[in-house]
């Protein structure tokens, strides 16, 4: 590769390492491999191409996709990405400033994690956020482990059901051996006792209905468990926080942020928590403070892993946490402001509306859940068979009518057009009933 940095070993070099470690082959480094395990035959690999040659494979290839107009959700959102995200996020004092564990040579990467941290707060109102984790699902399942940890000497937890499905099966995997009793349930109170450390509903359930919380924190509290809110981040622009609905801990997954859509990821997932809870808090945490000569400076504040201290008070082996994809956000935020936010919600709600009421006007559906609340994301009863429904959408050109609970489910965001959903629903009206 041209202006590589790589530079291979030489014969001389190689000679010298073996001798060192007192072998005369390389071969001999394998002696201990039974020898029926070793491939003597050559390799089938391809002839070596040109840039030129590789660039026109991979055009080829990339023509065999279908390019659809998305018009589904489910926890991954198909927002508009500013362009030039990718040109900040590929500058060298962000992308190869990769640990934070030298605070001298990696400040670039510990400013955006403070910011990222800040944002997240601001959006959930939460007192702490943490340093980013996997993704939102596996965000949940850390919120509950954590839950089980402040409150102690309780090992249950109550998982809503009306948790998207990735999020129900993440939490169902990862709580599979630790000690945690685990109750799923559609209505969460119903399950309180004094036996449960903590609960977790969704602020928009997995039909697209916006959720009303009041008094669930306060029926929590009084059950001595900690309430924690799963949430889209992109729609806390808007809606209630988890603060206001009184939350203990705020977790979601950052994709709704300027992150695209790329065959399931890789994603971000966030989680904010009250200041008594932050000792308990996964990951790690970045503070700021000044270096000697006065100036504004970052450093690792809170890193409770297990190569830091006991591996039994670890609160998690998270490290990498996708920190390229919390710079992504936190650069997209940057861009958006509160104003740039807002407007995608009012753009994503008003076309999700639209849709909403021309497709009910083709007959080929019935309301699902009728004068509940939505944003962007919403069920129907299908009145005519759903895989008709989704080979003809399919045939158009869009991505739509994902069966979910004997519904199919839509979502609109600002990058659809009225032209798009107009096209959309004739397709419908083709339908025969």
């Amino acid at each position: 590769m041209a202006g590589s940095a790589y530079f291979p070993h030489t014969g001389d070099d190689i000679r010298k390492m073996l001798e060192r470690i007192g072998v005369r082959s390389l071969d001999d480094l394998y002696s201990d491999v039974p020898a029926d395990f070793i491939y003597n035959k050559e390799y089938e690999l391809p002839d070596a191409l040109s840039e030129q040659e590789v660039r026109n494979f991979f055009d080829e290839l990339g023509k065999k996709n279908t390019s659809l107009k998305v018009f589904v959700g489910q926890g991954a959102y198909d927002h508009y990405v500013p362009s030039v995200i990718p040109y900040i996020t590929s500058r060298s004092e962000f992308l190869t400033a990769y640990t934070p564990y030298q605070c001298e040579i990696s400040q670039g990467t510990l400013r955006y994690i403070f910011e990222w941290q800040s944002m997240v707060c601001r959006l959930t109102g939460m007192d702490v956020s943490n340093a980013s984790m996997y993704d939102g699902p596996s965000a949940a399942a850390e919120a509950l482990r954590m839950a089980v940890a402040c409150t102690r000497k309780r090992n249950k937890v109550v998982v809503s059901t009306k948790l998207m499905q990735n999020v129900l099966d993440v939490v169902k995997t990862y709580l599979k051996y630790p000690d945690i009793e685990v109750v799923y349930a559609w209505d969460v109170l119903e399950e309180l006792g004094p036996d449960v450390a903590g609960v977790i509903v969704p602020s928009i359930c997995r039909h697209g209905v916006i959720q009303d919380l009041g008094g669930i924190a306060d029926a929590v509290h009084a059950a001595g468990a900690l309430l924690i809110e799963y949430c889209d981040p992109s729609a806390l622009a808007v809606l209630k926080t988890p603060a206001e609905w009184g939350a203990d801990i705020a977790v979601g997954d950052g994709q709704s942020l300027g992150i695209p859509l790329c065959y399931g990821g890789p994603y971000v997932g966030f989680l904010a928590c009250k200041s008594e809870y932050m000792r308990k808090l996964p990951g790690r945490i970045v503070g700021q403070a000044t270096d000697k000569d006065g100036k504004r400076c970052f450093v690792l504040t809170l890193q409770a892993r297990e190569q830091h201290i006991r591996r039994e008070k670890a609160t998690s082996n998270i490290c990498s946490n996708q920190s390229l994809m919390a710079l992504w956000v936190t650069v997209y935020l940057s861009l958006m402001g509160p104003e740039g936010l807002r407007k995608v919600n009012e753009l994503s709600c008003a076309g999700a509306h639209y849709l909403y009421e021309e497709l009910l006007k083709t007959g080929r559906f019935e309301e699902a859940f009728p004068g509940r609340p939505f944003l962007k994301e919403f069920c129907l009863k299908p009145l005519v068979p759903v895989a008709v429904l989704q080979q003809k959408l399919l045939d158009a050109g869009f991505f739509g009518a994902l069966e979910l609970d004997g519904y199919v489910t839509f979502c609109v965001t600002e990058k659809r057009t009225k032209e798009e959903i107009d096209a959309l629903v004739a397709v419908v009206k083709e339908i025969a009933l």
